[in-house]
């Protein structure tokens, strides 16, 4: 997995080396949420290290029903403004995960990107960070036949990362912009995506 930046005096995505078995639950998300407040640099050298280590355990045959998940990115505020974008391939198509806190569940249709429904249930424009105060976002992304995308943010600086697509074929998004009243995630402003080996929901639902 590489990371590209536009600018590397300062960094706000800080990744989590998910790569491995398991299932992508609230407990890996929410703890990235929960580091949010810590910035950090990322030095070349460390990313390499990481999409080295990422590639190799990737490149083990993995059950169908196991998850490999890559590296997480997480951009937060203040680096992170309304009007930052982010851009995918064409053809890309968008799953819904509605009750992420309670009971997480795919919504019964899918979009194409970069319409989207957001947790409150109004249709949005997933391409665009929207405003403090804004209703969360997460969604399961799929239809990627080449990996990658980018972070175009408002200052005019953009990162890009891209990954092995074969391997990893869907991309997880959540998107919480101080709108959600549980817990305390009022206070976030983070996006955060991971590409991922399949649907963690349901085995059982096919995502083109």
């Amino acid at each position: 997995m590489n990371i590209m930046r536009g600018d590397r005096k300062h960094t706000e995505a800080e990744p989590t080396d998910r790569v491995g078995g398991g299932t992508l639950g609230r407990r890996s998300v929410l703890g990235g949420l929960a580091a949010i407040p810590v910035l950090s640099g990322i030095a070349v050298s460390a990313a390499s290290a990481v999409d080295a280590g990422t590639a190799k355990r990737a490149s083990i045959p993995a059950a169908a029903s196991d998850l490999v998940e890559g590296v997480q990115q997480r951009y937060h505020a203040p680096l992170l403004a309304a009007g930052t974008r982010l851009v995918l391939p064409a053809g890309i198509k968008v799953v819904p995960v509605l009750d992420y806190y309670h009971g997480p569940r795919l919504a019964s249709a899918m979009s194409a990107w970069p319409q989207m429904r957001a947790a409150d249930g109004t249709v949005v424009d997933g391409s665009v960070v929207p405003e403090p105060g804004a209703s969360a976002r997460m969604a399961v992304l799929s239809g990627f036949t080449d990996g990658w995308y980018e972070i175009r943010h408002a200052n005019g600086r953009a990162d890009r990362v891209t990954w092995d697509a074969r391997t990893m074929p869907f991309l997880w998004l959540h998107g919480e912009f101080r709108g959600t009243s549980w817990g305390q995630y009022d206070r976030f402003y983070t996006l955060a995506l991971q590409p991922i080996s399949r649907n963690p929901y349901s085995l059982a639902t096919t995502i083109p």
